[in-house]
């Protein structure tokens, strides 16, 4: 009987994976595409409805996806490397999850087959956000969707 092979998120740590791999763990929930902010004495992290002026909305994919870096000045670059911005992920996302030791979420479309999944079962920001160009800078603490601690 031959052994069933363990999927690539199973079977690698974070540094091993393929840049291929990697980008394939990102569910495009878009939620690291909303404008975020850490309470100074708290340092919770608080994520807002905000969203970047590259997110499609409706697709929750990046319009610029390849020059998010040139064009977003404080766009976060995940990595394996640097595991200390992983705080500032949601606590389903799974670069996090691996990264702490956790299996992918059901809705992943890793683990459900469906690209679909991460917005019927509402994780993604889809429906949920508002184009930064609509919202003044003093104004988007107006806007807090969730924390994460």
């Amino acid at each position: 009987m031959k052994a069933e092979k363990k999927p690539f998120w199973e079977a690698k740590s974070l540094e091993q994976m393929t840049q291929l791999e990697w980008e394939a763990l990102c569910d495009g929930c878009a939620l690291c595409c909303l404008h975020k902010f850490e309470d100074e004495e708290s340092f919770e992290i608080y994520y807002t409805a905000v969203s970047c002026k590259l997110l499609n909305r409706n697709t929750c994919r990046c319009e610029s996806y390849k020059n998010r870096f040139e064009l977003i000045e404080d766009c976060i670059k995940i990595q394996a490397k640097n595991f200390n911005k992983m705080h500032m992920l949601p606590k389903s996302c799974a670069y996090r999850r691996l990264s702490e030791g956790k299996n992918l979420m059901h809705w992943h479309y890793l683990v459900s087959g469906d690209r679909e999944t991460v917005h019927e079962t509402g994780i993604s920001a889809r429906g949920r956000t508002i184009p930064e160009e609509n919202v003044h800078p003093d104004d988007i603490t107006s806007f807090i969707l969730f924390k994460i601690e």
